[in-house]
Order: C-alpha cells, then sequence, then structure tokens
C-alpha cells in the first residue's frame, strides 16, 4: 500500500530570531558580523519566506535569557545566538540559555563541537548548547562567521560530497517534531534530513 503523498503548494513563512552576544559589538567598540552572517546563511539555506528578529546584546546572562523569552514569545520557531560560549568568564551563554530550556538537546553540541575539531583544537573548549522552549528550537553557534558556516554546514571533500554533516540537517525535522513550520532547505547549501514518511511533496 502507498504511503499518502503530503503537497506543498507554498513553503511555510518561518520567523527566525538571530542574536548576536558581544560586549563590544553591542557597545560600538567594532562591527557586529555575527548578525549579518546569520541572516546571510539562512538566506541562502532556505526556501521558506523568513522574517528574521535581530537582537545585538552585551554578554549578561539575565539580558540573554530574556531575549529569548521574548523571541520565543514573539512567535519564533528558530533562534541562533552567536557568541559567549568559551570559557572566559563574560562567557555565560549556554548558562542563560539553559536557564529557559524546557528540554536540552545535546547532540548540536556534541556535533558543533566535532566539525570544530577538524579545524582547530581548541574547539574542546567551547560550550555551545541547543535546548527546546516551547515549539522554538534555540542553538548556540560560535561566534566566527567562518565557523558559523562551517557548523552549520558540515564538511565536504573537495568534490562537493558531505563527509560530516552539519547540524542543519537535523534542524528542520526537529522544528516538525516541536510543532513548526516545515522548513524547506537548499540542498547546495545544506541537504536536510526527513524520514519518507516526514516528507513534503511539492505540488507541480
Amino acid at each position: 500500500m502507498n504511503e499518502p503523498v503530503h503537497q506543498a503548494p507554498a513553503a511555510d513563512p518561518v520567523k527566525i530570531g538571530i542574536v548576536s552576544i558581544s560586549d563590544r559589538a553591542s557597545s560600538g567598540v567594532y562591527e557586529d558580523k555575527g548578525l549579518p552572517a546569520l541572516q546571510d546563511w539562512l538566506g541562502r539555506a532556505l526556501h521558506n519566506p523568513i522574517t528574521f528578529a535581530a537582537r545585538l546584546i552585551p554578554d549578561e546572562q539575565a539580558t540573554i535569557s530574556q531575549t529569548l523569552v521574548e523571541l520565543v514569545d514573539a512567535g519564533c520557531s528558530l533562534v541562533l545566538t552567536t557568541g559567549g560560549t568559551g570559557p572566559a568568564l563574560r562567557d555565560v551563554t549556554p548558562e542563560a540559555t539553559l536557564a529557559v530550556a524546557d528540554k536540552e538537546m545535546p547532540g548540536f553540541g556534541e556535533q558543533m563541537r566535532q566539525i570544530s575539531l577538524a579545524f582547530v583544537p581548541t574547539a574542546i573548549l567551547s560550550r555551545q548548547v541547543a535546548v527546546v522552549r516551547g515549539n522554538c528550537l534555540i542553538i548556540n553557534l560560535p561566534g566566527q562567521p567562518k565557523a558559523i558556516a562551517e557548523t552549520l554546514e558540515g564538511l565536504k571533500d573537495a568534490e562537493g560530497v558531505q563527509k560530516v554533516h552539519g547540524i542543519f540537517a537535523a534542524v528542520p525535522y526537529c522544528i516538525d517534531l516541536i510543532g513548526g513550520p516545515y522548513l524547506e532547505t537548499q540542498d547546495s547549501v545544506c541537504k536536510a534530513f526527513r524520514p519518507k514518511n516526514a516528507v513534503r511533496v511539492r505540488a507541480a
């Protein structure tokens, strides 16, 4: 017996929170590069119409937690943060994220460190976490634009064949499971993985 075909006439709109966490960038000492990097990558990776909710804030735990709660309450299905995940005294993004979590998703942090270790041994100092709050997935990403793209996309060989999966391959199905919109990826950037019975077929 054939499985029913789920047709999607148009990609679901999605609201995504992007948060850059830096004392110096938020105070104007230097230009923030995290928000443009996140917006550019997501714009290339997703077919969905995206509404971005962008925030540039200092490394203050209470402020970070409050910002995450506000973005979830505002209807974001995905929130990506960048910065503040190392061992320095001012790095409190993981603590602020865990403080507002309903569930922790440790596989994301494990995979991000695994990818980064292919480039730098100091990747073991990273403390990125991912959590679910309500119907929203929140992920802490590295602070540098190059590292952001590497952890989201994964590693490919010279021919473009995927060697190590990036974390974003698992994001759309996770958002399916927590009741969010159906994210459709641009396969040349990052191909989402879903079980066959969860895949929608776009109408011709």
